[in-house]
C-alpha cells in the first residue's frame, strides 16, 4: 500500500492512467485533490511551495506525498552560514572604519604639529584639504580606478563623520554660560542683531548673485552624484550610551579622581549625555525639531548632566562645564575629544568636492562667483555692523566669521589678537540655528526656485546646519550645499590670511 506522508509543496497532480479522462486531466484535477492537498497545508501550517503529489499505484485508494526533510536542514545550514558570513562582515566593517578614520585624525595631528613648528598660521587642515583633492585629481586623469578605489577606501570614515558632524560643534554651545558670563547684555543684544541680520543678508545676497549669474551663463542642470546617507540610529546605541551614562556618572560621584583627573572622570557621562542629546533629538517629529533641533538637544542634555552632577557634588555647574571643554591636550573633556574631529571634517570636504567635481566645473561660474562675493559680504558686512551698532571691538572680531563652519572660523579668529574663542563657536553655531529654522521660508520668500541658488545661499549663510535642514527636504539642493558649504571656509581662511585683507577689516572695527 502506498503510504502518506507530509512534503513541503504541491503544485501538480498526476494521474497517468486517466490521462483522457474529462475528470482526470492536467488542466481539470480531481476536486477531492485540491481539498486533501488543501487539508495537508492547514494541518502542517507549510508556507513553502508544494512539490508535486503522485499517485504511484494505479490501484491503491491512498495518496503517497514525497515527504523530505532536506529542505529544512538546508535551510538551517544556510541561516548559520548567513549568520557567520554576517558576522564576519561586520568585524570587517569595523575594521575598515577604525582604518579609514584612523588615517584621517593622524594625518590632521601631524599637519597642525607641522604647522605649529613651521608657525605658520593658515589652517592646516585647509592645506591637508587642498593636498588629497589635488591627488585625487591627479589620480583621476593617471589612474581612474585608484582614485575610485581611494574613494571607497574612505567611504565609511566620511560617512561616520557626517552621521555625528553636528555633535562636532556642540561643545562651543555646551559651554556658551562661561563664554558669555563676563559679556554686557547690552552687547549680548547687538549680537545677536548681528547673527539674525547678517544671517538674512548673506543668504539674500548669494541667493541673487547666483540667479544673476545663471541667467548670464545659462547652463543646463545636469543630475548630481548620488550623495551617501548615513544610518539612522538604533535602539542598541540609546541603551548602550545611556548604560555609560548611568554607570560613568555613578562611578565619578563616588570616586571623582577615577580616572586621574576630574576632568578625564567626568569625561564618560558627559560625552553619553551629549549623545544622547543627539539622538533623542534626532528622533524628534520635523515640527518638533523647529524649536528643539537636534544641537539644541546635545546642549540642553550636556548643560542639565553638568547641573545635575554640579548640584549633587556641591560643586557647582560652572567647574562642571570647565571640565568639559579644558582646552588641554594632556587633561581632555568630553569636549575636546568631539571638537578633535573638526579637523577631519575639513580632510573630508576634498572627497566631497572630488565627488561632486563634474558638477563644481559645469557650474564653476555660479558657484565661486556667488561664494567669493557671499563670503567677502559676510566678513565686511559683520565689521560694518559691528561699528554701526557700538559693539566693542574685541567681540566684533570674535564674530566676524559667523556664516563659517566651526572648524575653519576658529582658525580665522587666530589670526586675530584679542579674539574670543569660545564666543566665534558659539555664535557659528547659533547662526546655524537660525538657518536651519527659518531657511526655507526665507527662500520661498525671496523667490529662490533655482536648486543651485538655494543650495548655494543656504551653505553660505548658514554652512552645515542649514545644509542639512534644507537637504532633508530638497535633496536637489545637497550637491550645491556640500560644495558652497567647503568653499565658503576656504575662501574665508585664504582672505583672512591675507594681511591687506586682515587689517582692513580691523581698520573698519576700530
Amino acid at each position: 500500500m502506498a503510504t502518506l506522508s507530509a512534503v513541503p509543496r504541491i503544485s501538480s497532480f498526476s494521474l497517468p492512467n486517466h490521462t483522457n479522462s474529462r475528470f482526470f486531466t492536467p488542466k481539470n484535477p480531481p476536486k477531492i485533490l485540491n481539498i486533501y492537498a488543501q487539508k495537508l497545508h492547514n494541518k502542517y501550517n507549510v508556507n513553502k511551495s508544494w512539490s508535486p503529489i503522485s499517485v504511484i499505484d494505479t490501484n491503491s485508494k491512498f495518496l503517497q506525498v514525497d515527504h523530505s526533510t532536506r529542505p529544512v536542514s538546508v535551510k538551517s545550514s544556510n541561516s548559520d552560514a548567513s549568520a557567520t558570513s554576517n558576522g564576519l562582515q561586520s568585524v570587517v566593517g569595523v575594521l575598515h572604519l577604525v582604518v579609514s578614520l584612523g588615517i584621517i585624525l593622524a594625518m590632521d595631528k601631524y599637519l597642525k604639529q607641522a604647522f605649529v613648528a613651521a608657525a605658520i598660521k593658515f589652517p592646516s587642515a585647509l592645506f591637508g584639504m587642498f593636498c588629497i583633492f589635488s591627488v585625487l585629481v591627479i589620480l583621476d586623469v593617471t589612474s581612474p580606478g585608484l582614485a575610485n578605489g581611494l574613494m571607497e577606501f574612505f567611504e565609511p570614515a566620511l560617512l561616520f563623520i557626517q552621521r555625528w558632524l553636528p555633535l562636532f560643534y556642540v561643545p562651543s554651545l555646551v559651554v556658551l554660560p562661561i563664554a558669555v558670563q563676563d559679556i554686557p547684555a547690552a552687547s549680548g543684544l547687538k549680537i545677536a542683531f548681528i547673527i539674525v541680520g547678517g544671517w538674512l543678508a548673506s543668504l539674500a545676497v548669494a541667493g541673487y548673485t547666483a540667479i544673476s549669474v545663471r541667467k548670464m551663463v545659462k547652463t543646463e542642470m545636469i543630475p548630481a552624484e548620488p550623495m551617501s546617507k548615513p544610518s539612522p540610529f538604533s535602539p542598541v546605541e540609546l541603551w548602550a550610551w545611556s548604560g555609560i551614562f548611568v554607570a560613568s556618572f555613578a562611578g565619578a560621584y563616588f570616586y571623582p579622581t577615577l580616572l586621574g583627573t576630574p576632568a578625564r572622570t567626568c569625561l564618560p557621562f558627559l560625552l553619553a549625555s551629549t549623545v544622547l542629546g543627539y539622538i533623542f533629538g534626532s528622533g524628534l517629529p520635523s515640527g518638533a525639531k523647529k524649536v528643539l533641533h537636534p544641537i539644541v538637544c546635545c546642549a540642553l542634555s550636556a548643560d542639565l548632566a553638568a547641573y545635575a552632577f554640579g548640584y549633587l557634588s556641591k560643586s557647582g555647574i560652572y567647574p562642571i562645564l570647565g571640565h568639559y571643554l579644558t582646552k588641554v591636550s594632556s587633561n581632555p573633556g568630553a569636549g575636546d575629544i568631539l571638537m578633535g574631529f573638526l579637523g577631519s571634517v575639513i580632510l573630508s570636504f576634498a572627497f566631497s568636492m572630488f565627488k561632486q567635481r563634474k558638477l563644481v566645473k559645469r557650474h564653476a561660474a555660479e558657484i565661486f562667483t556667488s561664494v567669493i562675493i557671499s563670503t567677502l559680504f559676510s566678513l565686511y558686512s559683520t565689521a560694518f555692523m559691528g561699528r554701526l551698532v557700538g559693539l566693542e571691538p574685541s567681540l566684533t572680531i570674535s564674530v566676524l566669521p559667523r556664516c563659517i563652519t566651526v572648524a575653519l572660523a576658529l582658525s580665522i579668529v587666530s589670526l586675530f589678537e584679542g579674539a574670543n574663542s569660545s564666543l566665534t563657536a558659539a555664535v557659528v553655531v547659533v547662526t546655524g540655528l537660525v538657518g536651519a529654522n527659518f531657511v526655507q521660508v526665507m527662500l520661498d520668500k525671496l523667490q529662490f526656485d533655482d536648486p543651485i541658488a538655494r543650495g548655494i545661499a543656504t551653505a553660505s549663510s548658514a554652512h552645515g546646519l542649514g545644509t542639512a535642514a534644507l537637504s532633508a527636504k530638497e535633496p536637489e539642493a545637497l550637491p550645491f550645499c556640500a560644495i558652497a558649504y567647503a568653499l565658503t571656509g576656504i575662501f574665508g581662511s585664504i582672505f583672512c590670511s591675507i594681511p591687506v585683507v586682515r587689517q582692513s577689516l580691523l581698520a573698519i572695527v576700530g
